[in-house]
């Protein structure tokens, strides 16, 4: 049973119960299906012009089943009110090297559940969360040179290939910070290059993480026009391993490097929805995050 016929099969439950309530001999679950239609038109029980038949949804019909004797109800959570957009805009986040098997599934039943842009994880997870979640629209991403930058270019381009292999969709990697602060800007430029030819080749986009915790303005700034100079579609603020995460500062001075043809990706620190709408209001356009389910939920609130 897949979560569409869930929610359908609750809310004949719950038109039932309704029915029941009200005295109402209810049209059978089971016959309801072969009636045509939806199988819940109850003219006894669904309010005139009401399109909220679900009880999850419709605030009379939770107080009457509330009044019959229940103590809580249960809602789907596309019912919850939980914004969309912020959860579409939403990496959701799992890098530490102690995760296991059973923490990456969760984390991609998570993302199903609330719709998050992407799960990001490990290359060595890759293929796991490509499984968890085939049929469903959200992104499988992955992290390369990860988390120093320091692999030679063609490890990266090894990483990149064997990850869009087993279905990365989306590369973060992280550029040569000790070149970058050296001033080897070539050197750099076509080390991202090399992972975003890659990348395209197989179908998948580029994040370049710049590490902004190392870097002065001046760099930060170099790093984002590099990046932009090599093809990649989005610059992303941190590994989430470095002296702090995203800032506002930081993503505004991003965003305006490299003006609206790119993405900007915070990450990094980022706890809570005030965070979110600090750095969308800054200029992110996707946020990297592993307290993702606790800032989905609290715009339900």
């Amino acid at each position: 049973m897949d979560a569409h016929e869930l929610d359908r099969l609750v809310a004949e439950i719950g038109e039932e119960i309704l029915a029941r309530c009200a005295g109402v001999a209810p049209t059978p679950i089971s016959a309801r299906s072969t009636q045509g239609g939806e199988g819940l038109n109850i003219p006894d029980v669904v309010c005139p012009g009401c399109t909220q038949r679900c009880p999850q949804t419709c605030e009379r019909k939770s107080k009457e089943i509330l009044a019959a004797g229940a103590e809580r109800l249960s809602a789907s959570d596309k019912l919850t009110g939980i914004d969309a957009s912020i959860a579409q805009s939403i990496d959701h986040t799992l890098l530490r090297p102690e995760a296991t098997a059973s923490d990456i599934r969760k984390l991609c039943k998570e993302a199903r559940k609330y719709g998050f842009a992407s799960v990001c994880v490990n290359p060595y997870w890759v293929a796991l969360v490509a499984g968890e979640l085939a049929g469903s629209p959200v992104k499988v991403c992955t992290v390369v040179g990860f988390p120093l930058g320091a692999n030679t270019t063609a490890i990266k381009v090894a990483e990149t290939e064997g990850a869009i292999r087993v279905g990365a969709q989306e590369i973060d990697m992280v550029l040569n910070i000790g070149e970058l602060r050296g001033g080897n800007y070539d050197v750099v430029r076509e080390d991202i290059r090399a992972v975003v030819n890659s990348s395209h080749a197989g179908g998948a986009i580029v994040k370049v993480i710049l590490e902004t915790a190392l870097l002065d303005d001046n760099q930060k700034a170099i790093g984002s026009t590099l990046a932009k100079l090599a093809g990649a579609e989005f610059v992303k603020t941190s590994t989430g391993f470095g002296p702090h995460g995203a800032t506002v500062h930081d993503v505004a001075l991003m965003r305006q490097v490299v003006g609206a043809e790119m993405g900007v990706k915070a990450s990094g620190g980022i706890r809570t929805l005030e965070d979110v709408k600090s750095m969308a209001a800054a200029g992110a356009t996707r946020i990297g995050a592993s307290a993702s389910v606790k800032i989905v939920e609290a715009t339900a609130r």
